[in-house]
């Protein structure tokens, strides 16, 4: 039983060294956001579309979905071309951006009947960094970016805000193989 004791005590004291008790209404006032308590309402990594679709996102996400409506002809090209793509999105789910295109491009991708396995989408936080670190290797500096690939090699990215008209003509012309650059390319 004493062994017992003198565990338990050294276990409760290695586990509370540095551990702040951030349920207190002193400490509350005292401390400034943490990364923790702002990443509750964002997203960090990897991501399905799914996730954009719950609470806090659904919000923004939803509304934004519903009153997009691409245009056709744009549709069309892209339909036509863009199964012979890989895309990778990075985005924030706090950035203005992000919110303006990103349920533009997932509305496209449903539009034109795009296989979500060949997708895949990553959330930065407000350095535009992941865990992983794959912002770095794609060199990404901006959000949202999204990289299309074609045969396994990078073929254009659409970056932050419409070269054109919409994004639909952007991504258009990016999957057709038009001369395409977005506005951090030079």
């Amino acid at each position: 039983m004493n062994k017992f004791f003198i565990l338990l005590t050294i276990i409760s004291i290695s586990c509370g060294n540095g551990v702040k008790n951030v349920n207190t209404e002193e400490s509350a006032k005292n401390e400034k956001p943490q990364d923790a308590e702002i990443q509750k309402d964002m997203l960090l990594g990897k991501f399905d579309k799914e996730d954009l679709e719950q609470k806090p996102f659904s919000s923004w996400y939803e509304a934004a979905y519903k009153e997009f409506n691409p245009n056709s002809s744009s549709i069309e090209t892209i339909k036509e071309n863009i199964k012979d793509y890989e895309i990778k999105l990075l985005m924030g789910t706090w950035c203005g951006d992000s919110k303006r295109e990103v349920p533009k491009f997932l509305k496209i991708l449903d539009k034109t009947v795009y296989d979500y396995n060949n997708l895949e989408m990553v959330a930065v936080d407000y350095n535009k960094t992941t865990p992983s670190r794959i912002e770095e290797t794609l060199d990404v500096h901006h959000v949202p970016t999204i990289i299309f690939y074609k045969n396994g090699k990078e073929v254009n990215r659409f970056v932050e805000y419409s070269q054109g008209e919409s994004i639909e003509e952007d991504i258009a012309k990016i999957v057709s193989g038009e001369g395409y650059e977005n506005s951090y390319a030079k």
